[in-house]
């Protein structure tokens, strides 16, 4: 019955015409990002409710988050890639390797974080851009994050292994139903129990833990290929080298992004806690309206992973371009209606006359980077998705670091605020400058497909 499965699902992921199975599994996940954005913009929400210098918290913790989730994705990605690559060539036993090495080596990455952190608390959370009267809020919320640090770097590998696998409804499940705890969890804690920006911190790490459970219930019940054990965790460094290395783009992505966000709150300071709670809310309303178009390029994903790994070269190239296509309507979409209703959906957040008339203008600016980020975003999953980490690695540092961290600093000392507003857009537009003649030049150079030699 295993066997039969496993080429029932091998099937599916060769032969379902690719635009149905791009859109059939980045349905849930689109769903998933949608109900995890909004998560985010909830819990930006309700804090800035307890006061702008509360609500620069919200970025500061943003930075801590991020780095956390480097982790998480590094290991789930790196795990992910391999995984859907080994089954698309009917190697079981290695996918459940990788899927058991990569979830412990999350879970103890994450307990690491949330040592150091309680270790260096308040140094740390001044590096991620603390103000002084932001500072006290920052660590009340922190506390939090760092106690879910396991829980959130696990989800991450338990989440990207059941995509790449095709069984995305399963993913979906889990991060929804964490998303939605957490927004009831915020009104209860934050309102109800009056715990302001503590509450805003347990919801998050309980609503964590239980995310984390229901996703990894399908592995208990073997319910996927995959699984969950101990007796499974490879004693071989090749294999947990082969996981860090297929996942260092995305701990590139999520890192250097973690930086990025400090030097963005460090540069923003001089202009008050406004400017900081600012471009804060506009990062998680940008995080937003990009979602449908990650959520389509985390369906392309084990696509495109799948069927290089089972020599179907044609249908990597064509779910790609399907993939650009769609995000592309989308984003437009999107790009729209953020220029246009900017300042009503700021003040959503804020009723300071200082965040709002900063946040409408750095929205409006940066709703035009969502017509290139699809580029950028698709041509580094493919890449990272079929193995080629080193140029996945690179796509994925120039435009969460190499390129937005000196675009950044320059702007901030030539023109200001301004500048602040400004330097993440031109970084998509230089990344997608980047991203398109490097995916055009190797499907040029990809081979014919081979055919079945099961």
């Amino acid at each position: 019955m295993e066997r039969d499965s496993a080429q029932e699902q091998y099937d599916k992921m060769t032969k379902t015409p690719v635009h149905q199975l791009v859109l059939r599994l980045g349905l849930p996940t689109t769903v998933s990002m949608l109900v995890t954005s909004i998560y985010n913009m909830a819990d930006t929400f309700f804090v800035s409710q307890l006061g702008t210098s509360v609500s620069g918290a919200t970025g500061v913790v943003f930075a801590l988050m991020a780095i956390i989730n480097a982790f998480g994705f590094m290991f789930g990605h790196g795990a992910g890639s391999n995984i859907s690559r080994k089954l698309g060539a009917h190697d079981v036993e290695s996918a459940r390797v990788f899927a058991s090495t990569s979830f412990f080596l999350s879970l103890l990455a994450g307990s690491v974080i949330g040592a150091f952190g309680f270790l260096f608390h308040a140094p740390f959370m001044r590096l991620l851009g603390s103000t002084d009267s932001i500072l006290p809020h920052a660590i009340e919320y922190s506390t939090w994050i760092l106690i879910a640090a396991p829980a959130m770097a696990s989800s991450c590998v338990m989440n990207n292994i059941l995509r790449y696998e095709g069984k995305a409804f399963f993913a979906m499940l889990g991060l929804a139903s964490g998303g939605i705890l957490n927004i009831f969890g915020d009104m209860f804690l934050i309102f109800g129990l009056n715990l302001g920006v503590r509450g805003a911190g347990i919801s998050t790490a309980v609503s964590q833990y239980i995310s984390m459970a229901i996703l990894i219930s399908p592995f208990l019940r073997r319910k996927v290929q995959s699984r969950i054990h101990i007796r499974y965790v490879t004693r071989s460094f090749a294999d947990v080298k082969n996981i860090i290395t297929t996942g260092f783009p995305s701990l590139m992505r999520q890192g250097l992004n973690s930086i990025s966000v400090m030097i963005l709150n460090q540069c923003s300071a001089p202009y008050g806690d406004a400017a900081i709670a600012a471009m804060s809310i506009v990062t998680r309303i940008i995080m937003f309206l990009f979602c449908i178009a990650l959520g389509i390029g985390q369906g392309f994903q084990p696509v495109s992973a799948f069927n290089y790994g089972a020599k179907k070269y044609s249908r990597v190239r064509e779910a790609f371009w399907f993939s650009i296509r769609s995000s592309l309507i989308v984003m437009s979409i999107s790009a729209l209606v953020g220029i246009v209703f900017a300042a009503p959906i700021v003040r959503m957040f804020r009723d300071d006359p200082t965040v709002i008339t900063i946040g409408i203008t750095a929205l409006r600016i940066q709703c035009f980077a969502l017509f290139c980020m699809p580029f950028s975003l698709c041509g580094n999953m493919m890449f990272q998705s079929i193995g080629q980490s080193g140029k996945a690695t690179f796509l994925s540092m120039i435009r969460s670091g190499l390129i937005f961290i000196p675009v950044l600093w320059i702007l901030s000392q030539t023109m200001g605020l301004l500048g602040i507003q400004t330097a993440q857009t031109i970084a998509d537009a230089v990344a997608a400058a980047i991203t398109l003649p490097m995916v055009v030049k190797f499907f040029r150079a990809m081979p014919e497909d081979v055919a079945d030699a099961q």
